[in-house]
């Protein structure tokens, strides 16, 4: 039986709200578990896919319901995202994954500084959301990603779009989207080989639940300009953690 403590729960609800809020905050969870909690990480990891599943639905559920998500883009977002885990469950053993993990957290901090130095990025408006096709590609190259390094979609996910110039919420609420294709996906290979705490993955998915509903209402209860540098501080946080 798992038992998370209540000086367990403040930094997983801490986690929530950041994925909430700024899409960007789930590479926190693992190393909190692990850390703090004394759980293996071969009982975290499954469990926070879990977890996931929760942040991902209650954050979707937010952003369109504020009209900052809109429905063509997270279909685009997911059906690339699907064959995407796919692709990278299949090169998992054919790519040293440790230089994978190197380049994506150097292309995480790369696009914070990015998006911090740019007064343009992430606009409100004046740059239009990709197309269907490039949306797909982006949903291709995060759920291959994810599958490789272990991070969640949003981490590779938020970079491309900042890259791209989308407007701030549109990226973040993309990012809750892609969280449930690859939550389910990998859940379901969980299951299928008996590798989750099913206790850890539920009390993990009502915690993240809530800290991601308290950071999407947040979030958009500030001005647009308020969340670019949380968001871009973020990225550059995350960059130097994964690389360090």
């Amino acid at each position: 039986m798992t038992i998370i403590t209540t000086a367990l729960s403040v930094p997983i609800l801490f986690v929530g709200a950041l994925i909430g809020s700024a899409g960007i905050g789930g590479v926190l969870l693992v190393p909190v578990l692990h850390l703090w909690g004394g759980m293996s990480l071969h009982q975290a990891i499954p469990a926070c896919m879990m977890g996931y599943v929760a942040t991902g639905l209650v954050g979707t559920w937010v952003y369109m319901r504020r009209g900052t998500l809109s429905g063509n883009l997270a279909l685009s977002v997911c059906a690339g995202a699907i064959p995407g885990a796919y692709l990278g469950a299949w090169l998992l053993s054919r790519i040293s994954v440790d230089l994978l993990s190197v380049i994506v957290g150097l292309f995480v901090l790369s696009s914070g500084i990015h998006a911090l130095a740019s007064r343009s990025s992430c606009s409100e408006s004046g740059f239009p959301p990709p197309r269907a096709g490039t949306l797909i590609a982006i949903g291709l190259v995060c759920g291959a990603g994810s599958a490789l390094t272990g991070t969640g979609g949003p981490l590779l996910l938020i970079p491309l779009l900042v890259w791209r110039q989308v407007p701030v919420f549109t990226a973040i609420g993309l990012s809750q989207v892609i969280q449930i294709p690859i939550a389910v996906m990998a859940t379901a290979g969980n299951l299928a080989h008996g590798q989750i705490d099913f206790e850890l993955g539920v009390a993990l998915a009502a915690l993240l639940g809530v800290g991601a509903y308290i950071g999407a209402v947040t979030a958009h209860a500030l001005p647009v300009r308020i969340m670019e540098k949380p968001v871009s501080v973020i990225l550059i946080a995350a960059g130097s953690f994964i690389t360090y």
